[in-house]
């Protein structure tokens, strides 16, 4: 049995694939449902992000695995396979494990160091939890992965200056138009990744932020914390008419906004330019709109060109953050074969402490004579004589543990001590 991990991200995938790909948080009860109740499958996690979709398993057969996992992402995407499988990405056991320490790290990510994948690796995880679609084995993966995430970010600078895809998108934006002093700035979309670009913006000398969601709530809960206005939905074309940048990331599965849309509000613009920076995967906004005269598009494909070219500080980095990872990796590795083990040896054991007891009582006529001290000597005779003849077939279980050799060394105690 192994740990699997498969997916597609932006490096192995175009943009206008992945986002075709992508699983809404609301589909992901019914997505770890599916994944389960396929034939390899015992475990599983999915990671959807704006750079990603993977998921992590525990799965009887690696190639079983990773065709159920396929399979699973042609229906829930729609796209036959033959349009995604060359660029799927299938890794197991301690490289899976390495895999999914980098992306917590934010060594995988389009924004190199960037803490935002932290979260959502976290909200993965207990997503699965709470959908009953994790165990033994993947909760002290994602657990670990955590305790690495945090553990680069505390010990390197890789998360140093822009840390977020937020943040790029912020500086983006400021680096196209000059700045963004005396600006009006529309936010559309106030999760996680929408409130990290309300909060970029903040305090950095913008006019007005305009914050617009789904939810009306949450849109008003953003704006207040961070001096914005909440404004609604339905009222976009008017506030587009107005702004000068939008800067859009929800989580819906199709585009918000048409080139029409944008077409209408250029009118009501007089010539005023408007730039609009769209990170959302799915895209928020049709890509067509890009060819509107007064509109600049920018999307997730210009966000890696713009970080590629600010990342050399924190390059210095990433073999700081990769010896964290090798050094978890051996631990965790280390800790995940003394568990897999640890079944077998308990259940050694304890075939061992039956005999003995067992023994024990057969013999306790004759032990009649023999007062309570004595006996407890007896006793403790017999239990040394059990520990000594078990202590190094378990030791060689424990050290061969994970190994083919480990494997053999189980069968034959099992078949031995008819385990």
């Amino acid at each position: 049995m192994s740990v699997v991990a498969v997916g597609l991200n932006h490096r192995s995938v175009p943009l206008d694939l992945l986002e075709r790909m992508t699983v809404p948080a609301s589909r992901l009860p019914k997505a770890l449902s599916d994944l389960t109740s396929r034939e390899n499958i015992t475990e599983a996690v999915v990671l959807s992000t704006c750079n990603r979709i993977e998921v992590y398993a525990f799965a009887e057969k690696f190639h079983g695995a990773y065709q159920d996992i396929r399979n699973f992402f042609a229906e829930v995407s729609h796209v036959v396979p033959e349009e995604f499988s060359d660029h799927l990405v299938g890794l197991y056991d301690a490289d899976a494990a390495r895999h999914l320490f980098s992306v917590a790290s934010g060594l995988d990510s389009a924004v190199l160091g960037e803490h935002e994948i932290l979260g959502q690796v976290r909200i993965a995880w207990e997503t699965a939890a709470d959908e009953g679609a994790v165990g033994p084995v993947l909760n002290p993966l994602f657990r670990h992965a955590l305790e690495v995430g945090k553990r680069v970010r505390t010990e390197t600078a890789i998360s140093r200056n822009i840390t977020s895809v937020s943040q790029a998108a912020v500086a983006m934006a400021t680096d196209r138009l000059g700045t963004l002093e005396g600006r009006r700035v529309l936010v559309v979309g106030a999760g996680e990744i929408g409130e990290g670009l309300a909060r970029a913006l903040h305090g950095g000398g913008v006019a007005q932020i305009l914050v617009a969601n789904r939810t009306w709530e949450r849109a008003v809960e953003v704006s207040e914390r961070l001096g914005g206005n909440a404004v609604r939905l339905d009222d976009l074309p008017h506030h587009l008419a107005e702004v000068d940048v939008l800067l859009t990331s929800t989580g819906a599965s199709a585009v918000i906004l048409e080139h029409g849309d944008l077409a209408t509000v250029v009118g009501e613009r007089h010539g005023r330019g408007l730039l609009v920076v769209d990170i959302a995967v799915p895209r928020d906004v049709d890509p067509a709109a890009g060819e509107i005269e007064g509109i600049t598009l920018l999307d997730m494909d210009d966000l890696r060109d713009f970080a590629e070219t600010g990342i050399r500080e924190r390059q210095r980095e990433v073999a700081a953050v990769q010896a964290i990872v090798d050094v978890e990796l051996d631990r965790y590795v280390g800790e995940s074969t003394a568990r897999s083990v640890a079944p077998l040896v308990a259940s050694l054991r304890a075939r061992g402490e039956a005999v003995r007891s067992a023994e024990m009582e057969k013999f306790v006529g004759r032990l009649g004579n023999l007062d309570e001290r004595q006996r407890e000597a007896v006793d403790g005779l017999a239990a040394g004589i059990v520990g000594k003849l078990l202590h190094e077939p378990t030791i060689r279980m424990k050290d061969a543990a994970g190994s083919a050799r480990g494997e053999r060394l189980a069968e034959a105690l099992r078949d031995l001590f008819d385990l």
